[in-house]
């Protein structure tokens, strides 16, 4: 019988990832539908706004990745004890996926000169910025980036760290002690490290 779980998605862990560590983390059986890019045309009139990842569960199809991944974190025991506590994590996801949104800017930006002009900028002022922050507050709570325990909020940031890295092409968790450690806090998991161990190679 078929897995209850489908994700579909290009072939990289980029958006993917926190849904396939979430699903690995809580031992949830899932379709893992990477389509190749010349497929997509096809592909794109049957999602729900023309956009991936899109996750299906028994038969009915969801999307927005965050939305997803906090369905996903429900599922598995990865939130918060209270309403307080699920808004902490939240705020983290969303400043991890604004840090991600700004490296992407960059990374994706075709025209020469406006790439050259954005760079100095993101690589002295933004990922400082952000990366002080998120290492203070990972130290204030015990290597986890909210509430002192291991929530989603670890798993969302370090799934996407990969993509992070190969967008600014350096270990941005390199120079932060914090980071590094839920970083290692992640990766020791042994159901996400089997997952690691088993998933496609791919770039980002």
């Amino acid at each position: 019988m078929a897995p209850a779980y489908k994700l579909t998605y290009f072939p990289v862990k980029a958006l993917g990832e926190p849904l396939r560590f979430l699903m690995s983390y809580g031992g949830i059986e899932f379709e893992d539908y990477r389509f190749e890019r010349e497929n997509w045309p096809n592909l794109k009139p049957n999602m729900p706004f023309g956009q991936v990842p899109v996750l299906e569960v028994n038969g009915k199809l969801a999307h927005q990745s965050v939305a997803m991944a906090r369905y996903l974190a429900k599922q598995v025991k990865l939130v918060g004890k209270d309403d307080w506590e699920d808004l902490e994590i939240d705020a983290i996801v969303d400043t991890v996926n604004d840090l991600r949104h700004k490296i992407a800017l960059y990374h994706y930006e075709q025209d020469a000169a406006i790439k050259e002009s954005r760079k100095e900028p993101l690589f002295k002022e933004t990922l400082p910025y952000y990366l002080e922050r998120l290492d203070t507050i990972a130290k204030n709570n015990n290597g986890h980036l909210a509430v002192g325990k291991l929530t989603w909020a670890d798993l969302y940031f370090v799934a996407l760290l990969d993509t992070m890295n190969c967008y600014a092409q350096m270990d941005l968790t390199g120079n932060y002690p914090n980071l590094q450690t839920v970083k290692n806090n992640v990766l020791s998991v042994p159901a996400i490290k089997a997952w690691i161990e088993k998933r496609p190679d791919t770039e980002f």
